[in-house]
């Protein structure tokens, strides 16, 4: 069997067979299949797509490539949710040790940010000694004793994914739906779990832009599930404007503790609850999502999510001292930039891309894999999408390290605040649930 033989068939449309598609992941794992052979063959995946069974054997193969933990007895209970990735998308800090608290076993396996988005690994690593480097093993003892874990994905999990991630982001084939179903499925389905909910995020600021895409790849990741055992449940949800109080590393874990000491967004809270009411009633612990939704708002209201967050943080390497004093340990920027409103009305927008390209830019993200963030730049939203304001009201704080900001900079960031003279209406985050 020859690669470029492999790479004709797709490129002429044609369904590549179990054994075409066994012989490039092998090839891509042992390095056998030359850089611009896999680049030729993903663009030829990108331009004719694949059919559903060949998405589900190579989701399979890619899977199979590295470490699958099983669970054997506690196989019912392992669940787990993945975002399409948005503007302080932060749900997964809580929602872990919340569904925990619930009986549920999260062995998440997240990622980093990249261009505009923020990932969930940047974030914890803000936190002084949490580790998200892991193997099964660290899995295993971490879910033995906080019943949740986040680490980012290891050479043991889905080698495959990342050796291909890794091309696809340099070769301009990262939108493939059939690439990204079986990119992220493979690892959810290394985890071992039973249940998966999807956030894919439709607008502005996400990656899907719009509707049709987002039904798409959610009807394409649910179908691939199903081939591999896992049942699949997306909600597809608005990102036109930032979620919740804080944007940025450390500034999204400091809204996070608020959230699990029982205040915080009512935005990232409906959201965190609405995931989690999914995965409960999918996994059989309650009859309904309302019920679901409940059970979880009581695990923030009575402290025992928190009991979870700091066991998590405790088995990935946090010491007590920083786990019972964490906020004193966060750093934030010493310098900030305010924006306020310029008439009395409404907060009509937040321009949620816009905002997150200054903050990456200053420092916040990172344009390419590796490099390095600065967890301390972020934001804070002192006036959200609906809120009444007067004239001179702090609407957005901007928190960096730069001596001053460039004139650009503040120019674009005073872009990204509309108010309106009339009330604004603000639309539910939820578009709709497919199954």
């Amino acid at each position: 069997m020859l690669m470029p033989d492999i790479i004709a068939n797709k490129r002429d449309g044609k369904e590549l067979s179990e054994d075409e598609l066994a012989f490039v992941v092998d090839g891509v794992c042992d390095g056998s299949i030359r850089a611009e052979q896999l680049g030729a063959w993903l663009m030829a995946v990108y331009n004719n797509s694949m059919s559903m069974e060949e998405r589900i054997i190579l989701t399979k193969l890619m899977r199979d490539s590295g470490e699958v933990i099983d669970w054997q007895g506690l196989s019912p209970l392992i669940v787990d949710k993945h975002s399409t990735g948005g503007v302080g998308d932060k749900m997964s800090l809580v929602l872990a040790p919340a569904l925990a608290a619930c009986g549920l076993k999260v062995p998440m396996i997240a990622g980093r940010g990249l261009a505009h988005t923020g990932g969930t690994i940047d974030k914890l690593e803000s936190i002084p000694g949490y580790t998200t480097s892991g193997n099964e093993r660290d899995i295993r003892r971490s879910i033995g004793f906080a019943g949740c874990c986040i680490y980012s994905q290891s050479t043991n999990i889905a080698p495959a994914d990342s050796i291909l991630y890794a091309i696809r982001d340099v070769t301009a084939t990262v939108p493939s739906i059939p690439l990204i179903t079986a990119s992220i499925i493979s690892k959810k389905s290394a985890e071992g779990l039973s249940c998966l909910v999807l956030d894919i995020k439709v607008g502005s600021a996400a990656f899907m832009k719009n509707l049709e895409e987002a039904r798409t790849l959610a009807k394409s990741m649910i179908e691939v599930g199903v081939g591999v055992g896992i049942e699949v449940r997306a909600l597809l949800t608005r990102m036109e404007k930032p979620i919740g109080s804080h944007i940025g590393n450390a500034h999204e874990v400091l809204e996070i503790l608020d959230i699990l000491e029982g205040s915080g967004s009512w935005d990232t809270i409906s959201l965190i609850a609405m995931q989690g009411g999914h995965l409960l009633q999918m996994a059989g612990l309650v009859d309904t999502v309302e019920a679901g939704q409940i059970k979880i708002l009581s695990t923030l209201s009575d402290g025992s999510a928190k009991h979870h967050w700091d066991l998590m943080c405790e088995t990935h390497g946090v010491t007590i001292d920083v786990i019972n004093q964490m906020r004193d340990y966060l750093e934030t920027g010493a310098n900030e930039f305010s924006l306020r409103s310029n008439i009395d009305g409404w907060v009509e927008d937040i321009d949620a891309m816009e905002l997150a390209k200054v903050l990456s830019e200053l420092g916040a993200g990172r344009s390419e894999i590796g490099q390095e963030i600065d967890h301390s730049v972020g934001a804070i939203i002192h006036a959200v999408v609906g809120t009444q304001v007067s004239e001179g009201d702090l609407v957005l704080a901007v928190e960096h390290q730069n001596d001053e900001l460039s004139e650009e900079i503040m120019t674009r960031l005073e872009s990204c605040i509309m108010v309106s003279s009339s009330p604004v209406s603000v639309p539910d985050r939820l578009i709709e649930v497919i199954e």
